[in-house]
């Protein structure tokens, strides 16, 4: 079945942001994610969404946890490989080439997801896309998820510019209303990642866990 004409345009336009020798958003963890270390253990299975050239997922890697990853880009996938032979982690670490909507949520079940600004997904594709992560922590299992509030549209120093792929509280304690939060933040911080994120930026941070 042939592509649909939009989807092939942002995977080209993936594809050439990240075809550079540079890593778009660096190779040091989301400050969020690394934020979080203490949670996480040694031996515990995570999933890392949309993983792009692998700064987050190759950094829980690093922390000892068995990780899974995908993004739809393989310039992406290809450069995450690469940064997790560089850093030791290959045993650690897989990431594959798969698209959000096509992916299983229901296959295996993980200690910890990371969902790192992913906020490329319609208001429907999103709902069925938490609606699975949900589905895909273990029971007592953690969510951390990071992304921009509506508030980013005046910044303009990253993010989508689409208001309704934008984060609010309100809608993330209704799509993770499954789950226990254990922390939600929203702030205004400097960030610095890469060329990719840069400046003064409006953020949420969740922490949730699904109940054991």
């Amino acid at each position: 079945m042939d592509k649909n004409p939009g989807e092939s345009q942002e995977l080209q336009r993936w594809n050439s942001r990240f075809a550079n020798a540079e890593y778009l958003f660096g190779t040091a963890p989301n400050a969020f994610l690394a934020s979080q270390a203490a949670r996480l253990k040694a031996g515990m299975h995570a999933l890392s969404i949309a993983d792009g050239e692998g700064r987050n997922g190759v950094w829980l890697a690093s922390q000892g946890l068995q990780v899974t990853a995908f993004d739809f880009s393989p310039a992406g996938v290809a450069k995450a490989r690469t940064l997790a032979a560089q850093r030791g982690v290959t045993g650690n670490y897989a990431a594959s080439v798969d698209e959000l909507a096509a992916w299983d949520w229901d296959a295996v079940q993980y200690d910890v997801v990371a969902a790192i600004f992913i906020q490329f997904a319609s208001p429907a594709e999103r709902a069925h896309m938490f609606a699975g992560i949900c589905r895909a922590l273990k029971p007592g299992g953690l969510l951390l998820l990071h992304g921009y509030r509506p508030e980013q549209l005046a910044y303009g120093t990253g993010g989508p510019r689409i208001p309704a792929q934008l984060y609010t509280a309100p809608l993330l304690r209704q799509a993770f209303a499954a789950l226990q939060i254990v922390e939600m933040r929203e702030h205004d911080s400097e960030i610095d990642e890469g060329d990719g994120h840069g400046g003064m930026s409006a953020l949420i941070d969740l922490v949730a866990r699904r109940p054991a």
